[in-house]
C-alpha cells in the first residue's frame, strides 16, 4: 500500500510513510521485547523497499531501537494505552524523532541529507501527517493486536 498508493501522492513536506506508523503504533501497543521484534520487522521491510536510499541496515537499526523505546514508554501503563491521544502523540512524536534520526545516521554514514531548512519541513510534514493518519489506522491496528495477543485493551 505504501509503496504503490502513498508514494503516488504530492503532499507537503514529503508526505508520510503508512508502514512507519503502522508499526510504531503496534509497537505501542506491545511489550518492549515485542516492541523490539516489530521494529526488527518493520525496519528490514523498510531496508528491503525499493524507494529506500540509505544503506542495508540502517532503518532497521533505527527501527529496532524505535520500536523498544515506544513501548517501554507505555508498557505497563494501562492509562497510557486506553487513552488514543496519548498513543496519537507518542507515535507521531516517535515518527518525527525516528526520522531525525535516520537523518542525522545518514549524516554520518556520508549520505546527502539536504538543507537545515528542507530537514525541518521533512520532520514537521512527516509528524503532522502522523497526527492526520493515526487516529484512521488506530481502530484497525488495536482490533488486529486484540485479536491475535487476546489483549484487553480496547480503543
Amino acid at each position: 500500500m505504501q509503496e504503490s498508493v502513498v508514494t503516488q501522492f504530492k503532499i507537503f513536506g514529503g508526505g508520510f510513510s503508512l508502514f512507519l506508523v503502522f508499526a510504531l503504533l503496534w509497537a505501542a501497543l506491545g511489550t518492549p521485547e515485542m516492541g523490539a521484534l516489530t521494529g526488527f520487522g518493520a525496519g528490514l521491510m523498510m531496508d528491503l523497499s525499493q524507494s529506500a536510499s540509505g544503506p542495508m541496515g540502517q532503518w532497521t537499526l533505527i527501527m529496532i531501537l524505535a520500536g523498544f523505546s515506544i513501548s517501554y514508554l507505555g508498557y505497563g501503563d494501562d492509562n497510557f494505552r486506553g487513552n488514543p491521544l496519548s498513543l496519537i502523540f507518542t507515535v507521531a512524536a516517535g515518527v518525527a524523532v525516528t526520522r531525525l534520526i535516520y537523518l542525522i545516521l545518514g549524516l554520518f554514514l556520508g549520505s546527502e541529507i539536504g538543507s537545515l531548512w528542507s530537514i525541518f519541513v521533512s520532520v514537521f510534514s512527516a509528524s503532522f501527517w502522523s497526527v492526520a493518519i493515526v487516529p484512521l489506522l488506530m481502530p484497525i491496528v488495536t482490533r488486529i493486536h486484540e485479536a491475535l495477543f487476546d489483549v484487553k485493551s480496547r480503543i
